[in-house]
């Protein structure tokens, strides 16, 4: 079984800035790619930014150049730093890990999620 847990979501004003948490925990061989989505009212779960194993980055349009998503290999954690935050970055944000298990057949993907942390920037 894998957990992840987020934290660092909370109340800012606009221009503000927040650092997003992501812990995985239990039985795996390794993590792969690591990302983070966020999640409006009445709107699909859409990709922030994303971070390979070995560094390698991705990120939306929309936050380019105001978020930075890294990650630390030797506590399996992924950190979304949020810079310049505006009123429309109000969401739900989820931790996204794809993780390799060893199953009956061999080694295998999954993809977990953490439970979601809300993320509300006032103007």
């Amino acid at each position: 079984q894998v957990q992840l847990v987020e934290s660092g979501g909370g109340l800012v004003q606009a221009g503000g800035s927040l650092r997003l948490s992501c812990a995985a925990s239990g039985s795996f061989l390794r993590i792969n790619a690591m990302g983070w989505y966020l999640q409006a009212p009445g709107k699909q779960r859409e990709l922030v930014a994303s971070i390979t194993s070995g560094g390698s980055t991705n990120y939306a349009d929309s936050v380019k150049g105001r978020f930075t998503i890294s990650r630390d290999n030797a506590k399996n954690t992924v950190y979304l730093q949020m810079n310049s935050l505006k009123p429309e970055d109000t969401a739900v944000y989820y931790c996204n890990s794809r993780i390799a298990q060893y199953r009956a057949w061999g080694l295998d993907e999954y993809d977990y999620w953490g439970q979601g942390t809300q993320v509300t920037v006032s103007s």
